[in-house]
């Protein structure tokens, strides 16, 4: 069959995260068809997870929720012709293959399973200059993927790829797109970004809830592609399931952890700027005009490290004198601890509600006391003994809220490299278990920055009033190692106007003053009526190890739309602006 012959395949995603809805395989195997069924696994946070898993056992290291899953639903797949792409195999695909090879033996099934492998760059760390990391892995491309549809394989488990391929790889076996198809394979990349989260594309996380009034947003659907042979695409989701496709959802999903205008893979590099939406109907949006360019001659890889062991107690301070108390206690443990201090031993003190309150729980303070070294011996069993210790020999009323327990590996450093691609060895494992190379492109591009586009003419001058920013304004953040994306919309022309004059690098330093000595990137996608800020080194050293109560920035875009700023009454006082399930103050 030919591309321009090939009917729309209907690609469904089921996991946007190791740990998500254990049940999305069968929702989206009954409650309605798919050509092609996809699980995203993999975060950076997730390698790391799977790299301490190794430690400890290495046959491990692959997602083990998805072996619960084809447990449960292999049978309906071979039974519907739905075939399985998913990077569940983590840091280890061909393990994962024989795990699905014995579970399919034991249901009497026979699927033909193949693997993508050569993204694990641990081994060659020192050769390619990547340092002592606990994970390496290149960010692979969908020709692996594709080669083993073609193949014949129905289900294809993969390592460190990138989300979008998982879509990308089908839509190239089923329509014979090649690798100069760049428009066709940027639709696709763009159609599978916005898929590869889950439920983030049906409304789950949606920073405007009050715009889906009537809609269940408690338990979301998840997304759906149908993409066409010239890798245009309609986003959906399967009739009558929670949650809704619109505008604003794909719009929220396509500024999420993205970098700028030009969305770089392996395969193509997708310009974000060209991307057009169009509702043509209820949960149906079409995905259109995506651009796509050569690819970049290097593949990024994901490093991630453990950054030592950690632990920590919680000293409960009752009524008065709670700065004496904390620092009669905190003097304690440093004794205590003087042979052998933790590298970093931090006391943070929350104060009581009220001192004198009428309950005891109003009346006590929380000292936490957290200790952090190389050695877990250090912040082990000395660290809780200098704690317990002190119980009959400390300040009045003391207690803990819990004994201290073992340590434990802190956070995890999430870095990238560049390696060229030409190095990375990136293999197909068929069905029959032979191994084919799959070819790096030919064709290469360096990856350079685009001027920003032209504005719209900026409102005209008029009254104002201080309110918050998401009164008027969508927002959705994340991360990328140490690096933070806040992506803001509006969701109409008007305040489109307003936001791309008024909202600059500046101001947003001023809005969010954490940001104020870090590196800003504003880049506006006027098709979508967004801008997207790439914020460098908000979260160093890297994902989950950033002091604070947001270590991943998913909260960031939120903060900002409750920052007051001066907002036009014309904008705050129109019909159509997406408000807030709240009122503003």
């Amino acid at each position: 069959m030919t591309a321009s012959a090939a009917p729309p395949l209907r690609i469904g995603n089921a996991s946007g995260f190791y740990g998500d809805r254990l049940s999305a395989v069968h929702e989206m195997l009954t409650e309605g068809t798919v050509d092609v069924l996809t699980g995203d696994y993999l975060a950076e946070i997730t390698m790391a997870i799977l790299g301490r898993d190794q430690l400890s056992d290495p046959g491990r290291g692959y997602a083990r929720t998805f072996l619960k899953q084809m447990r449960q639903c292999l049978g309906l797949i071979m039974e519907r012709r739905v075939r399985v792409v998913t990077n569940a195999g983590g840091l280890n695909p061909r393990g994962l293959a024989d795990k699905l090879t014995e579970l399919a033996d034991g249901l009497g099934l026979e699927p033909r399973i193949a693997c993508v492998t050569g993204d694990d760059l641990l081994h060659r760390a020192e050769e390619l200059d990547l340092g002592g990391p606990l994970t390496a892995n290149a960010y692979l491309g969908a020709f692996g993927i594709a080669r083993c549809l073609d193949l014949g394989a129905d289900i294809v488990v993969t390592g460190r790829v990138t989300d979008a391929s998982l879509a990308v790889g089908p839509a190239i076996s089923h329509f014979g797109w090649s690798r100069d198809d760049l428009d066709a394979l940027a639709g696709a990349t763009v159609a599978g970004h916005v898929i590869e989260c889950g439920t983030q594309a049906t409304g789950g996380n949606y920073a405007l809830p009050a715009e889906l009034a009537g809609r269940d947003l408690d338990r979301p659907g998840f997304p759906i592609a149908e993409i066409d042979a010239d890798g245009s695409s309609i986003i959906t989701k399967h009739e009558g399931t929670g949650g809704a496709v619109t505008v604003g959802t794909v719009t929220a999903q396509l500024v999420y952890e993205v970098e700028g205008a030009r969305y770089a893979g392996p395969d193509v590099v997708a310009r974000l700027d060209t991307v057009r939406l169009t509702q043509e109907g209820p949960d149906r949006v079409r995905v259109s005009g995506v651009t796509g360019e050569d690819p970049p001659p290097e593949l990024k890889v994901g490093l991630t490290g453990l950054t030592g062991f950690r632990n920590d107690v919680d000293f409960l301070i009752t009524g008065l004198d709670v700065e004496a108390k904390a620092a009669r206690i905190e003097r304690q443990m440093r004794a205590a601890l003087k042979d052998d201090e933790p590298s970093e031993l931090r006391f943070e003190l929350t104060p009581a509600q009220d001192p004198h309150g009428d309950t005891q729980d109003a009346a006590t303070a929380r000292l936490k006391v957290t200790a952090r070294d190389q050695d877990p011996s250090v912040v082990g069993r000395r660290f809780g003994a200098a704690a317990v210790e002190s119980a009959l020999g400390s300040y009045a009323g003391f207690h803990i809220s819990a004994p201290p327990r073992d340590a434990r590996p802190d956070g995890v450093t999430a870095t990238h490299a560049l390696v060229p691609a030409t190095m990375v060895e990136h293999t197909v494992i068929t069905p029959e278990g032979t191994r084919e190379p799959v070819p790096p492109p030919e064709r290469t591009r360096g990856l350079e920055p685009l001027p920003e586009p032209p504005l719209p003419e900026p409102l005209p001058e008029g009254p104002t009033r201080i309110a918050p920013l998401g009164l008027v304004l969508g927002a959705r953040s994340g991360d990328k190692g140490a690096n933070a994306n806040l992506g803001v919309w509006a969701t109409t022309d008007q305040a489109w106007r307003w936001l791309a004059n008024t909202l600059t690098v500046d101001a947003l330093r001023e809005l969010l003053p954490e940001t104020a000595d870090l590196r800003l990137t504003r880049h506006p996608f006027p098709h979508l009526r967004a801008v997207n800020f790439w914020i460098e080194g908000m979260l160093a050293p890297g994902t989950a190890r950033r002091e604070g109560l947001d270590p991943q920035a998913k909260g960031l875009g939120e903060w900002l739309r409750a920052r007051p700023f001066p907002i036009p009454e014309s904008l705050l006082d129109h019909p159509s602006n997406p408000k807030s399930e709240e009122s503003a103050p």
